[in-house]
C-alpha cells in the first residue's frame, strides 16, 4: 500500500518539481512561523553548547549563504516553503532575527529538539517545542504582532523524530523504553503535542501544518543501529507509525473541536519510503552524501562530498538532501501528501 500511494505522489510532484516551477503571484500568507527539529533548524543551535550543530562546511554547500546550521547542504523543507508561498527573503533563525521580523515570521526550530524535556540530553543544548513556543510568545509579545494578523500566518511544525531516534530507541541514558510499549509512548508524546498547540492556539496560530514523522527506520543511522546494517529498522517505523496514526487524529480532533482552528497533516511517512524515491532517479538512499567519521552520524567537517548530490536521498546519516526536501515541499504545498487540506489551501482561506 505504501508503494502505491509513493508511487501515485511522486510521479505527480515529480513532474511538477523537476519540470516547472510553481508560478507565484506575490506573498500569499503575511507571515510564516516554523518550529520543529534539525530538519527545520536554520541556525538556532549555532552559540549553544550542543553536538547538534553543523555551521562548518560541507553543510551548506549548495546554500546562497554558505554553513548557516542547516542541516542539510542546501534549502530545507522550510526554505522552499517559503519560497513557493512568495516571501522573497529565507525566515530567520529566532537567533538572529531582529524584534520587527515578528511581523514577518521566524525560524525557532532546533536540532535536536523533541517533545520530551529530556529527550537529546545527551547531545548538549536544544530547544524542546515547549520552549519553542515560549521563545514564540515573547517575540510576538515584544513586537506588539496584533492578533488578527497571527491568524492569517501559517505555522509549520515537524517534531517528534528526536523523541525517537534520541529516546525510546536509545537505551542509555534513557529509559523510556522500559517504561512504556510502542503504543503507551506514542499516546504520551500525543499529550505533550496537544498542550503545546492549545498553547499555541491561544497566541493567535489558526493555519497549522503538522509534519508527520518519516520512515526514520530506514535511514542510515537507524539502518545501522536496528537494521542489521541489511534494511530499515521495523520495530522503529512501526512505532513511529502509531504516533502517526495518533497525530492525524489530533489534527482531525482540532478541526472539529477547537475555534477557527484550520489543521493540516503531511504525510512523511508514507512519502518517505526509499522505493518510492527511487523511482524519481535517486540512486543512493542507504548512505549519505558526504564524509562521516565511523561511530559518527554527522558530516566531518571541510571533507569531501559526493558530486552527484541529487542523486542521494540522505546528506549525512540522519538528514536529507536539498534535493529530498524539494520533493516534500512541493508535495506538502500542492496537497499530494497532505489531509484534509494543501499548506496552499491552508493560506488561501
Amino acid at each position: 500500500m505504501v508503494e502505491g500511494t509513493l508511487a501515485k505522489a511522486f510521479r505527480v510532484v515529480a513532474a511538477t518539481v523537476f519540470a516547472t516551477a510553481t508560478v507565484v503571484y506575490g506573498q500569499q500568507a503575511p507571515c510564516y512561523f516554523i518550529f520543529g527539529d534539525s530538519t527545520f533548524d536554520s541556525g538556532n543551535n549555532n552559540n549553544l553548547q550542543s553536538k547538534a550543530k553543523v555551521n562548518f562546511p560541507p553543510y551548506g554547500i549548495d546554500f546562497p549563504q554558505g554553513p548557516t546550521g542547516r542541516f542539510t547542504n542546501g534549502r530545507t523543507i522550510p526554505d522552499l516553503i517559503g519560497e513557493l508561498l512568495g516571501f522573497k527573503d529565507f525566515i530567520p533563525s529566532f537567533a538572529g532575527a531582529s524584534p520587527e521580523q515578528a511581523h514577518t515570521g521566524m525560524n525557532y526550530a532546533s536540532g535536536g529538539g523533541g517533545l520530551r524535556e529530556e529527550t537529546s540530553e545527551h547531545l548538549g543544548g536544544r530547544i524542546s517545542l515547549r520552549n519553542q513556543i515560549l521563545n514564540h510568545k515573547k517575540a510576538i509579545k515584544k513586537a506588539k504582532v496584533p492578533t488578527q494578523r497571527l491568524e492569517q500566518c501559517l505555522y509549520a511544525i515537524n517534531i517528534g523524530s528526536n523523541d525517537y531516534i534520541n529516546n525510546y530507541f536509545m537505551s542509555e541514558p534513557y529509559n523510556t523504553s522500559r517504561r512504556f510499549r510502542p503504543s503507551q509512548y506514542a499516546y504520551s508524546l500525543i499529550i505533550l503535542y496537544r498542550a503545546q498547540l492549545k498553547s499555541l492556539h491561544r497566541l493567535g496560530a489558526r493555519k497549522v501544518a503538522l509534519f508527520s514523522i518519516s520512515q526514520i527506520g530506514c535511514t542510515p543511522k537507524m539502518i545501522a543501529s536496528h537494521g542489521g546494517g541489511k534494511g530499515c529498522g521495523k520495530e522503529v517505523n512501526d512505532a513511529v507509525a502509531i504516533f502517526n496514526k495518533n497525530l492525524l487524529d489530533l489534527v482531525n480532533d482540532f478541526n472539529r473541536k477547537v475555534k477557527g482552528a484550520k489543521f493540516t497533516y503531511v504525510d512523511l511517512f508514507c512519502g518517505g519510503d526509499p522505493l518510492g524515491y527511487r523511482r524519481l532517479g535517486f540512486k543512493v538512499g542507504d548512505k549519505g552524501c558526504c564524509t562521516i567519521a565511523p561511530g559518527e552520524e554527522l558530516c566531518t567537517p571541510n571533507q569531501p562530498v559526493c558530486a552527484n548530490r541529487s542523486e542521494y536521498i540522505f546528506w549525512d546519516d540522519i538528514h536529507s538532501t536539498e534535493a529530498t526536501n524539494m520533493i516534500v515541499a512541493k508535495g506538502s504545498f500542492e496537497g499530494i501528501l497532505t489531509k484534509p487540506y494543501s499548506i496552499s489551501q491552508l493560506v488561501k482561506e
